[in-house]
């Protein structure tokens, strides 16, 4: 496994036109490798993610089952004159077999925090609906309801460091609360739709529950949308100060 980040140029036209469409990212990501690994849910898969950057850039990072080739990328929304590679890839298996139960990290994630809801007996189509969870509260329910399946718990908040009587009860706390729509375009005319996902980011701590499950969920992500951005969760070294 492979953890890649590659640093956008956001001044280039390339870059924000990747920027505006998760569709157009998630084929750009895809061109990075020869061969994509089997959608069969048992191998690992590539994942993506965009965070901010100082200066008003922004990081793509890749978790990946292959090492990643991103030359198209620095030609398109790097800085290609430099002459460098552009991007920096580290060995991420070394890493995820250094884990253990027990040991807190910090923690980012993008997901895409979803819940089905039941439509009306008159309404077209299939009983239930997929809709997204639209306040901070809700989309952190969504993250502690699926932690124990994660292999992780979030590090709750001491009562006497708690900010509020309800909702501070655990060390996360959720950004970026963005809703997208953007066409997705296919073979034929038929294939073209909007795509509409509220992308959200964690941060917060966490405390490793299952060492397996935990590097699965790193390598396969969390909830729906992964090909646009969602699911990627990343680890960082909390201070010992």
């Amino acid at each position: 496994m492979y953890l890649t980040r590659f640093p956008i140029n956001t001044a280039r036209s390339g870059a924000r036109r990747l920027l505006a469409s998760p569709h157009l990212m998630h084929g750009a990501v895809n061109m990075a490798f020869p061969t994509l690994p089997q959608r069969d849910g048992q191998a690992p898969r590539v994942l993506w993610r965009l965070d901010p950057a100082p200066a008003g850039r922004a990081d793509l990072f890749l978790v990946s089952p292959q090492r990643p080739d991103l030359t198209h990328l620095v030609e398109q929304a790097g800085w290609p004159a430099l002459g460098q590679p552009g991007w920096t890839t580290f060995d991420y298996g070394e890493f995820l077999d250094r884990l253990k139960p027990g040991d807190t990290w910090g923690f980012r994630l993008t997901a895409n925090p979803v819940h089905y809801i039941h439509q009306p007996q008159d309404a077209e189509g299939a009983p239930t609906k997929r809709t997204a969870h639209v306040t901070p509260r809700h989309q952190i329910g969504w993250l502690l309801k699926r932690q124990e399946h994660a292999g992780f718990e979030i590090v709750r908040t001491p009562p006497e460091q708690q900010l509020t009587q309800h909702g501070h009860e655990h060390q996360v706390v959720v950004h970026n609360r963005l809703p997208q729509q953007f066409r997705k375009s296919g073979a034929t005319s038929a294939e073209r739709h909007d795509v509409r996902l509220t992308r959200v980011t964690f941060d917060g701590r966490l405390r490793i529950t299952d060492t397996d499950v935990l590097r699965r969920t790193l390598t396969h992500g969390m909830g729906k949308a992964k090909a646009y951005g969602c699911g990627l969760m990343t680890l960082t070294p909390l201070s010992t100060a």
